[in-house]
């Protein structure tokens, strides 16, 4: 099964290696990544295999909001099923 992260703030160094490491963290395997940075506001879209994740899917999705807590980033975790309905139309 696949989700999506998605990831906003304020550009610094270091975004997506961290964001990379915490999925290591909970076995989370990374398909492709999209990344951009508009002024100064860093944006980033990650594909993500969830099959062999080490917690919850729920809980996983909460540890990497708190995280983006952490790091000063706005960070979300989407199932990719809810992701495509949401934009089915």
């Amino acid at each position: 099964m696949t989700a999506v992260i998605s990831v906003l703030g304020k550009d610094k160094v270091g975004i997506l290696a961290s964001v990379s490491s915490k999925c290591a963290e909970y076995n989370v395997n990374i398909l492709d990544v999209s990344q951009t940075v508009l002024r100064d506001m860093f944006t980033m879209i990650m594909l993500i295999d969830i099959d062999d994740v080490s917690v919850e899917f729920g809980d996983f999705a909460g540890i990497m909001q708190k995280f983006g807590d952490e790091i000063g980033m706005e960070i979300r975790v989407m199932h990719e099923d809810i992701f495509n309905s949401m934009h089915r139309i």
